[in-house]
């Protein structure tokens, strides 16, 4: 799911089983939901690696453009 309406500050959902969380890009804060620590603690790395692949994606989704695929962790 895309959610090329989403509003700033630039974020990103991450999804886990049932749990959910919208996190900023900037500082990698948790801005609504959550998920268990592990799940967390690997979707914090993951966008650490990241950070400027979905800085460029927000501004592609904030364009209503077709958002780049962004590796998975390894």
């Amino acid at each position: 799911m895309r959610y090329y309406d989403d509003h700033s500050p630039p974020n990103f959902h991450a999804k886990y089983g049932r749990d959910q969380a919208v996190i900023s890009v900037a500082d990698l804060v948790v801005l609504k939901g959550g998920l268990p620590p592990r799940a967390l603690g690997l979707v914090m790395e993951w966008a650490t690696r990241h950070r400027d692949e979905l800085v460029e994606d927000w501004n592609l989704a904030r364009a209503k453009a077709p958002l780049k695929a962004i590796s998975p962790l390894e």
